[in-house]
């Protein structure tokens, strides 16, 4: 039996797609959590550094994993549709 080399593509793309977002997530996260820290006490700059750089890395990481896992999801669909 042998494997279909455009599915098995078609899945590193989607695991690649999930570990993005949940690092991108996990920035957003991170982000969010020095903005509260640093809003009950002063914004130090570290705090200020980690809140601009966790929504930045989150954005950077988020973008193309998000799109990649919409392309992912449309093409398997679009399998399905055909009978593939």
């Amino acid at each position: 039996m042998t494997e279909d080399p455009v599915r098995d593509r078609r899945a590193r793309y989607d695991r690649a797609s999930r570990i993005g977002q949940r690092a991108g997530y996990a920035c957003y996260v991170l982000a969010v959590i020095a903005f509260f820290i640093g809003f009950g006490t002063d914004y130090s700059t570290p705090l200020v550094a980690l809140t601009v750089g966790g929504l930045v890395v989150g954005s950077v990481l988020l973008l193309p994993a998000i799109i990649v896992g919409y392309a992912v999801k449309a093409a398997e669909r679009e399998d399905r549709e055909r009978g593939d």
